[in-house]
């Protein structure tokens, strides 16, 4: 996946004056010369302060441990743990889509964020108070499927109990995080068969001291502002009442429908239904780059697109599904063509630019000048 930094920047940042306080006591348990090594730390409380990761953030903190700015820049858009683009002023929803919540449901997560929050990724919702995403695994298997927000994973969910948490949100309640179903932590689902007669506490050690510091859904400021607190003007939350809720409970049908006859973009894969201008229905309109000129069936043999290095079975049947048949195809597209096609390949978003398709595309075209009758 491609990590770039948001398109539009704030000009300037500074920590507050009791972060700055924080961030420099912070740099003092590293030895000299080591400051870099508190770079993680600094980030991530630059991120809570704002509530995502801008450019004036990153170079502010590099500046501070007088690392070069492409050093902290690397730091910033490996790792999932930072947003780089405006998130909801509540909570930003990360549902792992990896194998174990995948199999126990994470689509249906993902569902219920493209119907309460917003269609796409990292996009904000309509009320400004949600964003989500769809990131690799969190290591919360037995619980699956999962999601993180903020600091807390929220386990053991389904469509259902997903989509309450989130009205509890926006309503301005604090749930509690860890497993949804009752369970303690991840023992299993029938019941423990070890440790019987142990006594505690109700929750696990982790939720119980989120639950204990209130270290859930807030912004640090060095105020510890809660969630019901308006931030950087943002108004109060209110309740919302119960016909809100019910008008936007998640749809029965857990797949987002590519055209009119309701097939699925996973269904067009699978099933080999080239049907570029359903899949791209209203692509035109909304994200970056420009849609290339797709074919509706190959024109005589289809190329084996599985020779272009990244391309699978399942990743060649989504691009026929799109209209990509040929090499020459591939080879023709520039810069804003890319930025469509990765921003459209859905699970597979950012594989063209990463793995460099173009020049492979030309090389396996033979001189790469082949037209779109596929002559050369």
């Amino acid at each position: 996946m491609l990590r770039r930094l948001h398109s539009e920047q704030p000009e300037g940042f500074a920590f507050t004056p009791e972060n700055q306080k924080w961030a420099e006591a912070q740099i003092t348990k590293y030895p000299e010369g080591r400051q870099a090594s508190a770079i993680i730390p600094l980030l991530w409380r630059a991120q809570e302060q704002e509530g995502w990761l801008t450019r004036a953030a990153i170079e502010h903190v590099a500046q501070m441990l007088d690392m070069a700015y492409i050093r902290a820049l690397e730091v910033a858009t490996f790792y999932f743990m930072f947003q780089l683009q405006p998130v909801g002023t509540v909570a930003h929803i990360q549902i792992c889509g990896t194998t174990s919540c995948m199999i126990c449901g994470a689509e249906d997560l993902v569902a219920v964020c493209r119907d309460k929050i917003a269609k796409r990724p990292h996009q904000v919702s309509a009320d400004g108070k949600f964003s989500w995403e769809e990131v690799e695994c969190l290591g919360a298997c037995a619980n699956a499927p999962m999601a993180q927000i903020g600091k807390d994973y929220y386990e053991d969910l389904t469509a259902e109990s997903f989509a309450r948490l989130l009205d509890d949100m926006a309503a301005g309640k604090v749930p509690t995080p860890g497993p949804q179903n009752g369970r303690f932590a991840s023992e299993p689902l029938g019941g423990v068969t070890t440790l019987a007669d142990f006594t505690g506490e109700d929750q696990n050690a982790s939720v119980a001291l989120a639950d204990r510091l209130g270290d859930t859904l807030k912004r640090i400021d060095g105020t510890e502002v809660p969630v019901t607190t308006p931030w950087l003007g943002v108004a109060e939350i209110k309740p919302v009442d119960a016909a809100t809720i019910k008008a936007h409970e998640p749809k029965p049908a857990m797949v987002t429908p590519v055209d009119d006859t309701g097939v699925s973009r996973q269904e067009a894969c699978d099933k080999n239904i080239a049907k570029p201008e359903a899949v791209a229905k209203g692509a035109e309109d909304a994200g970056p780059g420009t849609r290339p000129e797709m074919l509706k069936k190959a024109k005589g043999k289809a190329d084996d697109l599985k020779k272009i290095k990244g391309v699978g079975p399942k990743l060649e049947k989504l691009l026929n599904a799109l209209g990509v048949h040929h090499y020459w195809q591939i080879a023709s597209w520039g810069d804003e063509e890319v930025a469509w096609v990765d921003d459209n390949l859905e699970g597979f978003r950012g594989r063209v630019s990463r793995d460099d398709w173009v020049t492979q595309a030309k090389a396996l075209a033979g001189d790469g000048k082949a037209d779109k009758t596929g002559r050369k």
